[in-house]
């Protein structure tokens, strides 16, 4: 089972998203279990959960983890091919965000749209990279800063900036024969903090 897996299909992302199927996958992703081992923890007759089963199966979703006999019937086991799934944006392909079409660094939609073609790419490179048996080179880094004020988080975006163009120009080989050009994004963002009232939510100009 993988960690995570990213849905391209539209279809696929559709029978994901029903909440009887997202639970059904849900409970997969904890070990296989049969249609009749699931109807009582969804509170549904064994055949409507086979039913869902051989949907999810069809796209992808849940896979054959192995058979048992149960008195003269066969039960099939099933589970999650993912302990969790990601919809990409190339199943919205026709209204997919577009980060080229307005550039603002300090645009929060515009950071949406860049994490959004973050997940469309990575998510392919994942897929080709599997059916080439190849792993697939990446990195990320991810932390957490508290500032002291806005002019605090003001420096420290200059100097991030100055930082990371630098590093830029001094690694950046258009011409190099064999190389191979690689995306980079750095993001920074107000940590989400679900309890925190709507008047605290930070100020933003931005339309």
């Amino acid at each position: 089972m993988l960690d995570v897996t990213v849905i391209e299909d539209a279809e696929a992302a559709a029978v994901s998203l029903d909440p009887i199927r997202a639970r059904l996958l849900a409970e997969l992703a904890a070990g296989p279990a049969s249609a009749a081992m699931l109807a009582g923890k969804v509170g549904l007759p064994r055949q409507k959960v086979n039913y869902h089963l051989k949907t999810l199966e069809r796209h992808g979703l849940v896979e054959l983890a192995g058979e048992r006999r149960k008195g003269n019937v066969t039960e099939r086991l099933m589970r999650a091919t993912a302990a969790s799934y990601v919809i990409s944006p190339l199943a919205l392909a026709a209204v997919q965000p577009d980060p080229d079409r307005f550039r603002d660094q300090l645009s929060a939609r515009w950071l949406l749209a860049l994490g959004a073609r973050l997940v469309r790419d990575v998510g392919s490179l994942i897929t080709g990279a599997a059916k080439a048996r190849k792993r697939l080179a990446t990195y990320a880094l991810d932390g957490q800063v508290t500032f002291a004020s806005a002019a605090d988080r003001a420096a420290f975006i200059e100097e991030l900036s100055v930082g990371v163009s630098g590093l830029i120009r001094k690694y950046d080989a258009p011409d190099a024969a064999g190389g191979r050009s690689h995306r980079i994004v750095v993001a920074l963002h107000p940590t989400v903090k679900p309890e925190t009232p709507a008047a605290e939510l930070p100020i933003s100009t931005e339309e």
